[in-house]
């Protein structure tokens, strides 16, 4: 399984959320989401339980 797979079966919301807190947490770039996260999960793109994410699940 690659890295956009699982966040596809994490969630992308919770990832967002995972790293919001840890970037809040240490300060650290590394942990700070990135822009394309944040655009998807506005949209609704939210991986599995949404149907879509960086890929996509509705067949």
């Amino acid at each position: 399984m690659g890295p956009f797979a699982l966040l596809d079966l994490v969630g992308l919301d919770t990832s967002l959320a995972i790293l919001e807190a840890l970037h809040a947490e240490f300060s650290d770039v590394n942990y700070a989401p990135v822009p394309l996260l944040k655009r998807m999960v506005v949209a609704g793109q939210l991986g599995r339980k949404s149907g879509s994410g960086f890929y996509d699940y509705r067949k």
